[in-house]
Parts: structure tokens; C-alpha cells; sequence
């Protein structure tokens, strides 16, 4: 009889996650398994189950496709993060049901796709007998455990397009023009698009930032001939003593950053008298067609967690360590963030390029 596995994916949509299930549905029917896909995350587990019976078939044009055929959710009641560092247990009779439910449908093994929230949910359901195996997605590349999350690549990409076309227009009319990108406690976007795009500004949660700095860096480069800048911000970075800048909390999900662009633009117009602008990229980041390395790597990834569930190794997540893919448990890779260095070689080697960080 023909074994079965889960899939979910979770959290925030992600550049990259049709690619991991056309992975696993691929990888899974080589191993002899069935796949049946859990629509809009772990709600999808809750009775009566919404799910999708995945086929090769149906994986057709799933590598480039952006989003998720399986939707996503990144608040309700299976929210297990309300906010950084802050974890709560998912009710008891919800993970139960959810556990109930998965032995009833026989499956093997649960592949679970989300970042840290959602990890930390697969987590808590595994202590209710539901073999886990994760696989990391988070934009933001905030995950320790592993070198590098999927989506990442494709979000840096964009925001580098957005420089490549702010600094024509930001030349020619010699204005201050700052691009809002995400990165909530870590400004793995905005450094590695600031520098790939000739940035000449790069503001992030873990440097908190001087007004003197940041608007004496505009005037230096006035002085030179330099008559525009172009001012990356994640949307976590603050002024030194400040807050992070903030849209609006609701009750159950982590507080809803951003307008930090605006701040500085303000702020940097009044101080300078320079004419400034903002570019919000928002959502636009996590959406789209993957690129080819986050293709690559979200086909390994699919590739990977299949291995683990013919292994029996549950309760892993798949990680990439240099240029090797490996798995490591659940319970040591949530719950654990990586952040920019501010002392690192990536911060060092911008300096030495002439980049400001507002320190």
C-alpha cells in the first residue's frame, strides 16, 4: 500500500514556496510516496480537513510560479509568535484535533514550511505524535540554523531593481530618495540590496542610527558634486533612543511595522533642505517568480525533506551549511535569530566603500 505524506506551508507567502512542493510531490512519488497538501497552513488540519491531493501532474509550471497553491496564514489560532522572543502555547484541543486528524488521514510524516512562528508550531504539534519535518521560508534570512532561508535571494533582487531605478531618477533631479524595505529585527535586505545596488545609506535594527550622521552623510556628498542619495531602511531600523516605527497592532499578531521611510525623509528634508522622496516596496518583495537561486535551493530543500521522512529522522528542519544541505532539530533551530554583525565583514567591507550606517 502506497505510503502518504503531508505538506503546509505557512506564514507569509514566500517567493519559491511552489517550487518546494513541486519538490517534495516530485521526490515523494520517486520514493513511492503520496502527497496530500493542507490548504491555508495548519487551519487546513482542523476539521473537516481542506486538502488538495498533489500529483506530478499538477506540477507543472509550480518552479516559477510565485505564492502558494496551498495559501498560507500568518495569524489566527494557530499563531504561536505575537512578537519577538514572545511564545505561546497553541490551545491544547487545537493541536489535539490537528493530531487526530493527521493519523486518521494514515500519513508517514507532516512536511512543514514556515519560518521561525510557524517551526515553532510544527514544535508543539509533534509532541502530539505528528512526525515533523520542517523546512525553513522566512524573506528576512533571520533563522540561525541555517545559512540562508528561501525567498531571501528573490527580495534582495527586487530591492535591488528598485535602486537600479531610484538612482536615475534620484540623480537627475538631485533629490534624497530613502526605499523602505523589509527586515523586522534584521536588516539582512536592506544590506545586502544597499550595497549590490549602490546604496550610499544603509539603515538596519542592529545599528540604531544618529540624525546627525545619516544627514551629514547627504551634505558630505553635496560638498563632493554628489547632489542625490540614495537611503536604504528596513522597516525594524530606529533612531538611536527611539522606537521602531509602527502601522498598527492587532490583537493575536506581531505589531505591524513601517513609515520608517517616511520618518527619515522627513527628518532628513527638514535638517538638510534637500528635496527627499520615499519608495515603499512592501509587499512587492514577496511576491513574483522566485530567481534561479532561490529555485535551486527550494528544489533542494523539497529534495532534502523528503529524505528525512524515508530516513524516519523527524523532528528535523533542512538547512544549507555552506554549500551542503543538512538537518538539524526542530527545538535548537527556533526561537534563535540571526541578525547582522555590526562588526562583521559585510558592515566593514560597506564602510570601506563609503556607505553610511547612521552610527
Amino acid at each position: 500500500m502506497t505510503e502518504r505524506i503531508g505538506i503546509l506551508t505557512s506564514g507569509g507567502d514566500c517567493p519559491g514556496l511552489n517550487a518546494v512542493i513541486r519538490a517534495v510531490v516530485k521526490a515523494g512519488q520517486y520514493s513511492g510516496f503520496e502527497t496530500i497538501g493542507f490548504k491555508g497552513g495548519y487551519e487546513g488540519l482542523l476539521s473537516p480537513c481542506q486538502t488538495i491531493e498533489l500529483d506530478y501532474n499538477r506540477m507543472d509550471g509550480m518552479l516559477v510560479r510565485g505564492g502558494t497553491i496551498l495559501g498560507a496564514a500568518n495569524s489566527g489560532p494557530f499563531a504561536a509568535k505575537t512578537g519577538y522572543g514572545e511564545v505561546r502555547q497553541v490551545d491544547r484541543e487545537l493541536l489535539e484535533m490537528a493530531a487526530a486528524n493527521y493519523h486518521a488521514l494514515g500519513l508517514r510524516a507532516l512536511i512543514a514550511v514556515g519560518g521561525d512562528g510557524s517551526l515553532t508550531i510544527a514544535q508543539q504539534l509533534s509532541q502530539f505524535g505528528v512526525n515533523i519535518v520542517g523546512v525553513p521560508k522566512t524573506i528576512d534570512n533571520d533563522l540561525e540554523a541555517t545559512d540562508q532561508t528561501f525567498g531571501f535571494d528573490t527580495a534582495v533582487d527586487c530591492a535591488t531593481d528598485a535602486l537600479d531605478r531610484l538612482h536615475t531618477t534620484a540623480e537627475s533631479h538631485g533629490r534624497v530618495i530613502v526605499l523602505e524595505v523589509m527586515g523586522r529585527h534584521a536588516g539582512w535586505i536592506a544590506l545586502h540590496s544597499g550595497i549590490a545596488g549602490g546604496g550610499d545609506v544603509i539603515l538596519i535594527p542592529e545599528i540604531p542610527f544618529a540624525w546627525d550622521s545619516v544627514c551629514g552623510r547627504v551634505m558630505d556628498r553635496e560638498r563632493r558634486g554628489k547632489k542625490f542619495t540614495l537611503i536604504v531602511a528596513a522597516e525594524g531600523a530606529m533612531p538611536r533612543g527611539g522606537e521602531q516605527s509602527t502601522h498598527a497592532f492587532e490583537e493575536g499578531r506581531e505589531i505591524r511595522l513601517g513609515g520608517i521611510g517616511e520618518v527619515v525623509a522627513r527628518e532628513v528634508a527638514k535638517r538638510t533642505g534637500k528635496d527627499t522622496r520615499t519608495v515603499v516596496l512592501g509587499h512587492l518583495q514577496r511576491g513574483g517568480a522566485p530567481t534561479v537561486s532561490d529555485r535551486l535551493l527550494c528544489t533542494r530543500y523539497g529534495e532534502a525533506a523528503v529524505r528525512l521522512v524515508r530516513a524516519g529522522a523527524y523532528g528535523q528542519m533542512v538547512s544549507l551549511r555552506g554549500t551542503e544541505i543538512v538537518n538539524v532539530p526542530i527545538a535548537r533551530a527556533i526561537g534563535r535569530m540571526r541578525r547582522v554583525d555590526s562588526d562583521g565583514e559585510l558592515v566593514l567591507s560597506a564602510k570601506a566603500l563609503g556607505i553610511g550606517f547612521g552610527d
